[in-house]
């Protein structure tokens, strides 16, 4: 695996502020991805925020399967139109790959992926891959992009996997719960009774939270690879660890 190869995945809650793209946080991760470029490092982003930027256009309701179809078509080039433009700024391409659990599933398409991506980086392109939502129906319903950026960290040859989320660390217990939680520095094992977490439908922490990031830490984990998992609302904690290798805060899943 290369270690100078970074997986970079940015949730639809930092990209997203009052029902518009948060334009600032994006370009914080551009300049982010564009420092690490310049210390000579393989950048993949896997980016959420698709169905979130065509309602920015079109205010569907976004319970629907049908209309989270509808707005993923709309956002997925509004969001990529942002990226080029600001990428644009440190005059680096970008491109868009969509991907679906069935892609990786096939040894075929893996392969075709795999050699794309590599040409992609090899050319100093920055690829975005999302999940391809318009036709991902069940991962819709009930997935995000947590465990798509692990299998692309682990088919697309990174050693590190870097989560940047709402969630800015993981703690021994439910931070929003408990007032003296404490942050789990550094995690080298995740047990059966923390993946099989019991979920609530109205507990955001739990649902599509931290449960969907610690299966993605345990699927590299089981691999050797290794996963950071940061705020992405403000991004000094993730500059220190990527580019000064200090961890001021996060968590740093490795064995």
């Amino acid at each position: 695996m290369s270690i100078n190869r970074i997986v970079i995945k940015v949730g639809s809650h930092v990209l997203t502020e009052k029902g518009a793209v948060a334009k600032e946080r994006m370009l914080d991760l551009v300049d982010l991805i564009a420092s690490l470029m310049q210390k000579g490092k393989e950048v993949i982003l896997v980016s959420s925020g698709a169905v979130s930027a065509g309602y920015t256009v079109l205010p569907l309701d976004r319970w629907s399967v049908g209309n989270k179809q509808v707005l993923a078509a709309i956002g997925q080039p509004l969001i990529l139109k942002m990226y080029q433009e600001k990428f644009a700024k440190y005059n680096i391409l970008c491109s868009q790959v969509l991907l679906s659990a069935a892609d990786l599933d096939s040894k075929k398409r893996t392969h075709l992926a795999q050699l794309a991506i590599d040409n992609l980086l090899a050319n100093g392109v920055v690829p975005i891959i999302n999940e391809n939502d318009v036709i991902a129906t069940e991962e819709l319903v009930f997935g995000d992009n947590d465990q798509l950026s692990a299998y692309v960290a682990e088919n697309f040859n990174a050693k590190l996997l870097v989560i940047l989320s709402d969630i800015d660390a993981l703690y021994d217990k439910d931070p929003r719960a408990f007032d003296d939680a404490v942050v789990r520095r550094e995690v080298s094992m995740i047990t059966a009774e923390e993946l099989d977490a019991p979920t609530t439908a109205n507990n955001e922490f739990a649902t599509g939270g931290i449960i969907t990031k610690l299966k993605a830490a345990h699927f590299l984990l089981e691999r050797n690879r290794e996963m950071f998992l940061a705020t992405g609302f403000g991004l000094d904690d993730a500059k220190s660890f990527l580019l000064d290798g200090v961890q001021q805060g996060g968590t740093l899943f490795r064995r």
